[in-house]
């Protein structure tokens, strides 16, 4: 606007000599200098706007190295702006700054504090579980040496059970020596093969209860073991953080550790940590148990076994008495017994023909069944049908078979029946002349044997 204004108030001779005045000076003066920091806040003149020219053409030449008026206001200007921005934000940050240490160091401290104070609770865990895990250690050091008291005596019962073994072997081995008719299953054969049977009972039961006892007292070393190894880990934890809590800020034994923060992804947390000392408290718990109730059993099994043994012994004893006085009495009911077994035999032979007649009638009805049903299956395509004709044979074809297999059974039977009859006879015949010896051998050779028997303090494992 300033150009126009001037161009009108000159001459036309004027004008075009301001005019040429001005093309050399935008041929010989270079592009004026701009200050990015002063268009940013609108001090300087915006890009295009036309410039002053400082002088005329006795200035051509030296305008590049030289500011306007303007830019210099404009410069200092924004210098002293951004001294002031500056000096406003140092003091914002020197403001947070102060904030900043104060709040850091009351929270290292209340930190520190809390880390104190959960240190000496983990103390009290630790000696807490600890205290129960001795407690527990001395449990199973006595109940594994009680074991092995017991497994001592139960050694010693076993022991003791090979003289009454020894005994009942040798009575059934001379009373195999009978003659024919008196070597039979008797009732103080079954006793005697009863009191075998139950020795070697009381001998597995008592090796079992032994490698039971020894199972336990592995169990109860490896229960024990795992406690005394987290009781070692415990008491040197307890060590460890006793030192951690008894750390100040004025310690002299304090460094920095930057490893520390890598380790953990190693570590347990607490419920792991609560968890494996509950599961070798449980175990331990568990063992004890189990300790008192081995115990009571084995105390059980030898008081069981050694009256077992000593009731039998007199069953036995018992069983040789009456056997003795029904071999006195044999003779007179012999011959009675010889005609009833010549009964039977007839009758058991009237039955045999019997049945196998009853199985011969049988072969006809099988047949023809057995031909319908063949010949029902040869029925074509869809005539092939499980109509109630065809569900009739079949019944009648397994009625049938399941008769004869009923009626070969029962022959069977009755013939075994016949065979006993046969030899029962035969013994009866030679009966009498095998009493004599046969009480022999009970009185002399095996009663009098049966008084090296075991006492009950013996079998008890004393």
């Amino acid at each position: 606007m300033t150009e126009p204004l001037a161009m009108a108030s000159s001459t036309p001779n004027e004008i075009m000599c301001s005019r040429c005045k001005k093309m050399r000076s935008e041929v010989l003066v270079s592009k004026p200098h701009y200050d990015g920091g002063a268009v940013a806040r609108g001090l300087q003149q915006e890009q295009g706007a036309p410039f002053e020219p400082s002088a005329g053409l006795a200035t051509a030449g030296f305008r590049s190295a030289k500011y306007t008026p303007a830019e210099w206001f404009s410069g200092y200007g924004s210098l002293l702006q951004q001294a002031g921005a500056d000096q406003l934000a140092a003091h914002t940050v020197q403001e947070e700054s102060r904030l900043l240490r104060k709040d850091t160091e009351a929270t290292a401290e209340q930190t520190q504090t809390d880390g104190t104070r959960l240190l000496g609770e983990r103390l009290q865990d630790i000696h807490r579980w600890k205290s129960e895990l001795q407690e527990h250690i001395g449990r199973l050091l006595s109940d594994t040496t009680a074991l092995q008291a017991l497994k001592m005596r139960l050694e010693r019962a076993l022991d003791a059970t090979e003289t009454p073994f020894a005994i009942a072997v040798d009575n059934l081995t001379c009373r195999s020596r009978r003659l024919g008719p008196d070597l039979v299953r008797d009732c103080v054969e079954e006793e005697l093969l009863k009191e075998v049977d139950l020795i070697r009972s009381v001998q597995g039961l008592l090796k079992r209860t032994i490698a039971q006892v020894a199972t336990q007292i592995k169990l109860n070393s490896d229960a024990k073991q795992s406690l005394e190894f987290d009781w070692s880990d415990k008491y040197e934890a307890y060590a460890l953080d006793l030192q951690c809590g008894r750390f100040t800020n004025k310690s002299t034994d304090t460094q920095h550790h930057a490893i520390s923060a890598a380790m953990v992804e190693q570590m347990s947390n607490v419920p792991s940590w609560i968890k494996f000392t509950q599961d070798n408290l449980y175990r331990a718990f568990r063992e004890e148990q189990a300790t008192k109730d081995l115990s009571e059993l084995g105390q059980q099994v030898l008081l069981d076994t050694t009256k077992d043994l000593r009731v039998q012994c007199s069953n036995v004893d018992q069983a040789f008495l009456q056997r003795c006085a029904e071999q006195m009495d044999a003779k007179i009911q012999l011959e009675m017994q010889f005609k009833q077994t010549l009964a039977q035999i007839g009758a058991q032979e009237r039955n045999i023909v019997a049945l196998q007649k009853a199985i011969d009638d049988k072969d006809a009805p099988q047949r023809v069944a057995e031909s319908r049903l063949y010949r029902h299956y040869l029925r074509p395509n869809m005539e092939l049908c499980r109509d109630e004709p065809q569900m009739s044979l079949e019944g009648e074809v397994r009625e049938i078979d399941a008769t004869l297999a009923s009626l070969q059974q029962q022959l069977s039977d009755a013939r075994s029946s016949l065979s006993h009859l046969e030899e029962t006879r035969m013994a009866l015949e030679k009966d009498i002349m095998c009493k004599s010896h046969s009480l022999f051998i009970e009185r002399e050779k095996c009663m009098n044997q049966r008084k090296l028997y075991p006492t009950i303090s013996t079998l008890s494992g004393y």
